[in-house]
């Protein structure tokens, strides 16, 4: 079976296919500026990369050319739609309406859209343009929900919960609900195969860093607990957002700055975190290279990451009651070694011990151990791969 991954934003589109015998990716690329003027499809497929430039107005256009690429007589793959056996859909946030993958119906869809927007308005009215297209062009073929919020949902009452009116929670939802789960799932499980044990034997923190980061305790293959909360604004400090703050703080940014709500909500995802912290940049790149030229604020920037990273991993080390692994991932995670090496250190009474060396070692898309031989905790770099969970799950599914 080969199965579509799409990954639909407001104005992209991503995707992938997968042949699920093999899990080998066939074909994938993306859809940009997707309503907007230059909009082009940049697609690889039978080993060769091709560029589309043609206008996309809207969704449906896009995976209509998306079809085509997949088709096209230099790059396709497939010769007849018949060979696609499903779509898995990327969804960010689920609530408490959906708890693990779900094949798509009316009343699904109906759900996704009337119930979940408002938990992630940035990204789920998207991911049901993108599936809505899907449908229109795909109209026989079964359609499956992946949600980033799945993994998540073992977490215990104790850790999702909220400090206020329990009524509030059940009325409205305000919880911790937890993102980035298809990424701290797939590596969690690619560290257990690791270190041939099952994942029921072990207690692994996974660091999910990118411009997006999250941190989440892995106890016998369940998230117990995790950073992000009932939006992706919560937990440590990222490339734009503030991460915690203090909920009167926002209050009082809003009144000194003479923002509405909504202005200072968009402030502390768009232009806090490191670039805010640094004045210099979101990227790390940029903040490594300002630190070795002296920039003390962009110094701070990644010092606050890794303090904030490596506090969450104490924590979720006492919530666990134990540590056997860390995993670093995403585009921090595995590119950065002074972000990785800062988390790790002060972490020795813990049993984590960095091979320094190991850990300055370039990234060779590989999993790869950093941790001292003599490290009672395996600090291991592994590549995630959330586009593989999304298809080994809608492949389930059906």
């Amino acid at each position: 079976m080969k199965i579509l991954v799409v990954n639909a934003g407001s104005s992209s589109l991503k995707y992938q296919l997968i042949d699920m015998e093999t899990e080998q990716v066939l074909a994938k690329g993306g859809c940009e500026r997707i309503g907007i003027p230059g909009s082009i499809l940049k697609a690889k497929g039978n080993g060769k990369e091709k560029v589309y430039e043609q206008d996309m107005p809207n969704h449906k256009v896009a995976i209509e050319l998306v079809l085509h690429a997949l088709h096209d007589g230099e790059i396709g793959v497939i010769k007849s739609m018949d060979e696609i056996g499903a779509v898995g859909h990327r969804v960010v946030a689920s609530g408490e309406y959906f708890k693990k993958t779900t094949l798509v119906t009316p009343e699904v869809l109906k759900t996704l859209e009337e119930k979940t927007f408002e938990l992630a308005p940035l990204h789920n009215p998207a991911a049901a343009t993108g599936l809505r297209a899907c449908m229109e062009v795909m109209p026989k073929t079964p359609m499956a929900l992946v949600f980033d919020t799945s993994f998540h949902a073992t977490m215990p009452e104790k850790a999702y919960l909220y400090g206020i009116d329990y009524e509030d929670y059940k009325n409205f939802g305000v919880r911790k609900y937890g993102f980035h789960g298809t990424s701290h799932k797939f590596v969690s499980a690619e560290a257990a195969k690791y270190l041939g044990k099952k994942p029921s034997e072990l207690k692994i923190v996974t660091c999910h860093l990118g411009n997006g980061s999250s941190i989440t305790a892995v106890d016998g293959g369940k998230c117990v607990d995790t950073t992000m909360g009932f939006t992706p604004l919560a937990g440590v400090l990222m490339g734009t957002r503030s991460g915690d703050i203090d909920a009167s703080a926002v209050e009082f940014l809003a009144r000194k700055k003479g923002m509405s709500h909504a202005e200072v909500i968009n402030y502390l995802n768009k232009k806090c975190g490191v670039a805010g912290i640094s004045g210099v940049s979101s990227d790390f790149r940029d903040l490594i290279a300002g630190a070795e030229q002296g920039n003390a604020r962009c110094a701070l920037a990644l010092d606050m990451f890794a303090y904030q990273t490596k506090k969450f991993v104490g924590a979720f080390a006492a919530a666990m009651g134990g540590l056997d692994c860390i995993v670093f991932t995403a585009g921090i995670g595995e590119n950065t070694p002074v972000v990785r090496a800062g988390v790790c250190e002060g972490l020795e009474f813990l049993g984590v011990k960095l091979d320094k060396a190991a850990n300055a070692g370039k990234n060779t898309g590989a999993i790869r151990e950093i941790s001292a031989k003599d490290s009672k905790v395996k600090v291991l770099v592994i590549p995630t791969n959330e586009e593989l969970v999304i298809a080994r799950e809608t492949a389930e599914l059906l």
